[in-house]
């Protein structure tokens, strides 16, 4: 396939509300627009199924590297998204009802012929939280319940506890409950609605304090550069959007053995973009719907994550 003729399709959020300085997708379309693609623009609403088959209300899209205005949108027009040869799927989460249903209609274009990154079979499969549940050895000590009783057991067993909802991004609704267990009852009942929704509980992991790598696979293959959110004074949470710093780093042989670990299960996947969340020698979660953290890494280090991804949809078009 020559490079002119790829058109690759993005659902994203609003890209007028996006950050221009860190943003990831953006980086991305830089990238695929230098490879001479042509770019078209959905939001997960423009998404719809017409007598079967899978449609969009797409805009044409035009990138650009300007601060003030980043972006051109063409008029709407229908398109069938079969017609496209890639779509990213890159609306953050929450994996709500919502954005199920935008992958199971992005699914009928991939019967098309469509290639979606990340395909959708692994976006309902591999929820950011539970994917990494499966690699036992690779993540601390975890319990994922909605009944009070287990997740006070769990916390008392190991005192210092994370808890956590399943479906949220950027460290919303994550809190630390030190051994004493002040406020565990509010907690568990905030985050499980009284019992009526699972959430997660991790062993906390004091290494937190120096960063909470976001490690990047292209393929299954690891930059050898990650990124360290290290924690605000007096937080416990890395994530960028809560006010971490971030700092890349060389990885280290304990991060390769970790992404040995899961490059078979990612790789049988067709997952071509992944970010692995590393605390000291624990995944603690494997983000499949929209990683990021490119061009932080991208900015320090000089390398060009885009490019790679770029290069392995290539591939996989051919």
């Amino acid at each position: 396939m020559s490079q002119n003729t790829v058109k690759l399709g993005v659902v994203m959020d609003p890209i007028a509300d996006i950050a221009y300085k860190k943003d990831t997708t953006l980086a991305l379309l830089w990238a695929a627009k230098a490879k001479g693609w042509s770019l078209y623009y959905l939001e997960q609403e423009d998404l719809y199924l017409y007598e079967g088959r899978a449609m969009g209300s797409v805009r044409t899209l035009d990138v650009h590297h300007d601060p003030d205005h980043w972006f051109d949108l063409g008029e709407r027009e229908a398109m069938p998204l079969g017609e496209l040869d890639v779509i990213l799927m890159r609306k953050d989460p929450p994996v709500d009802g919502h954005f199920l249903n935008a992958v199971h209609l992005l699914a009928f274009a991939e019967r098309e012929g469509t290639l979606v990154v990340n395909p959708t079979r692994a976006l309902f499969e591999c929820n950011e939280k539970l994917f990494a549940q499966q690699f036992t050895h690779c993540i601390p000590p975890s319990v994922v319940s909605a009944n009070a009783a287990v997740l006070r057991a769990f916390q008392a067993e190991h005192g210092d506890t994370i808890f956590k909802p399943l479906d949220g991004m950027g460290g919303t609704g994550i809190f630390h409950i030190g051994p004493e267990g002040r406020n565990l009852g509010a907690v568990i009942e905030q985050l499980t609605e009284r019992g009526q929704r699972q959430i997660m509980a991790q062993r906390y992991l004091p290494e937190i304090k120096d960063g909470d790598t976001r490690i990047l696979l292209v393929d299954g293959e690891p930059v050898p550069f990650g990124l360290a959110r290290i924690p605000s004074a007096g937080e416990t949470r890395g994530n960028l959007a809560a006010g971490g710093r971030g700092v890349s780093r060389e990885l280290t042989e304990r991060d390769y053995w970790l992404v040995e670990q899961v490059k078979p299960a990612i790789r049988e996947r067709g997952l071509l973009f992944v970010g692995l969340d590393v605390i000291g020698d624990y995944i603690t979660e494997i983000n499949v719907t929209s990683p990021t953290c490119v061009r932080e890494i991208d900015d320090q280090r000089g390398t060009d994550i885009p490019g790679l991804l770029m290069a392995a949809i290539e591939k996989r078009l051919a």
